[in-house]
């Protein structure tokens, strides 16, 4: 009989999990107290990372980011826009870390190249034509409500089970052991418990509640940022800020919006958000530097999120100088076997955490069974409906 994995949390590193376990041969549950992606995953700025972001300041989460991103071009080509991005300079500070960035990009083995500003203007005509220079990277969009659905849909092509509103309220043990969840449906108010013999918790900015029903804690610090989106697609790639990582700094297209991003800052609850007016504020003056009129298209929306950053011992917990990169923690090292947590990284890498993770479960149980959703294309997204 094959080993019960229960994975909590259906956003990209949940549903890649549960694909990773199901492609190995394991029983999967997946709980999710909501929809699929109604968390951090489904209100994100939807970019599929070079790693051009990180690639000064980051190098670590720069590589993680550039290897997931060829990876996925090749297993989810129908959630992905590969419509590259721009990194320009706005004034002469920013050019000034024209070179600096060439060369970290080229350390990290991100594809980049300068563009005359002409041709990024040809590109881009709604840029600010007063740019200095540009640089152009493979980054991407997704829709990620789609980018979750096609990993669950190859999983429960492989018989993983999704139940969506079903919340985790307690931890089922035996002696120091966690053998399962007791969960509620949020639809009819009935609790039960599901077995299972190893638990997953890939929670997001929700891990640490989740640890802390076992007993134990996770660095997770949930880094809050604030977006809109306006009603109008202004650009066709996506436009960075040739700079260090800041407030205000990036625009995303998605479909026919544009979403300008982001800000950052520590939160006690990522369920509870309020959206500061200066953030605001803030933001639609960054966008109208990089493309004039930016709120011309309407405002559709300014929305929050909390991000599932990895704390780290003296470090500020402020967000912009935390790592983006991802860690596993076996709690079999805090006295708690059968429960382990996957948290950090970006939606770019949730194939590289789920393989992380059932790599340590695989170790966990005595299991030799390599990763293949390297090389394995998934189903298209609405084949998880199809499936149901």
């Amino acid at each position: 009989m094959a080993y019960h994995v229960v994975v909590i949390g259906a956003g990209s590193t949940g549903a890649a999990t549960a694909h990773d376990l199901a492609l190995r041969g394991f029983r999967v549950t997946v709980v999710e107290r909501g929809e699929v992606a109604s968390g951090t995953s489904g209100r994100n700025h939807c970019l599929l990372h070079s790693g051009g972001r990180y690639a000064m300041k980051d190098p670590e989460s720069a590589r993680e980011c550039i290897a997931e991103n060829m990876i996925l071009r090749r297993i989810m080509p129908d959630a992905l826009e590969l419509n590259d991005g721009l990194f320009v300079a706005l004034d002469e500070g920013d050019l000034s870390f024209k070179e600096r960035f060439l060369a970290a990009c080229e350390e990290c083995g991100i594809p980049a190249r300068e563009i005359p500003v002409r041709q990024a203007l040809a590109l881009e005509p709604h840029l600010n034509p007063g740019i200095r220079a540009a640089i152009q990277v493979p980054d991407g969009v997704f829709e990620p409500l789609r980018f979750c659905l096609s990993f669950l849909a190859t999983a429960r092509r492989n018989g993983a089970t999704v139940l969506t509103y079903t919340e985790v309220v307690d931890m089922v043990f035996q002696g120091r052991t966690v053998a399962g969840v007791k969960v509620r449906d949020r639809r009819t108010g009935q609790q039960r418990t599901i077995g299972a013999d190893v638990v997953i918790n890939a929670a997001g900015p929700w891990a640490g509640r989740i640890a802390a029903m076992a007993g134990v804690d996770v660095p997770v610090v949930p880094t809050a940022g604030v977006m809109i989106s306006v009603g109008r697609r202004w650009n066709r790639m996506v436009i960075n800020r040739l700079n260090l990582p800041g407030d205000g700094d990036i625009i995303v297209p998605q479909r026919r919006t544009a979403i300008i991003g982001t800000t950052s800052w520590k939160v006690e609850d990522p369920d509870f958000i309020p959206i500061p007016e200066d953030h605001v504020r803030l933001l639609l003056a960054s966008a109208e530097r990089f493309i004039p009129g930016y709120t011309q298209g309407g405002i559709r929306g300014v929305f929050a999120v909390a991000r599932p950053l990895v704390g780290r011992r003296g470090v500020a917990a402020d967000g912009r100088e935390l790592s983006r990169t991802f860690e596993c923690f076996d709690h079999a090292a805090d006295g708690v076997e059968g429960f382990v947590t996957i948290t950090g990284g970006k939606m770019t890498t949730a194939r590289a955490m789920a393989e992380k993770v059932v790599d340590v479960v695989c170790a966990k149980l005595g299991l030799s069974i390599p990763c293949r959703t390297h090389e394995v294309p998934l189903l298209p997204y609405r084949a998880f409906y199809e499936l149901t």
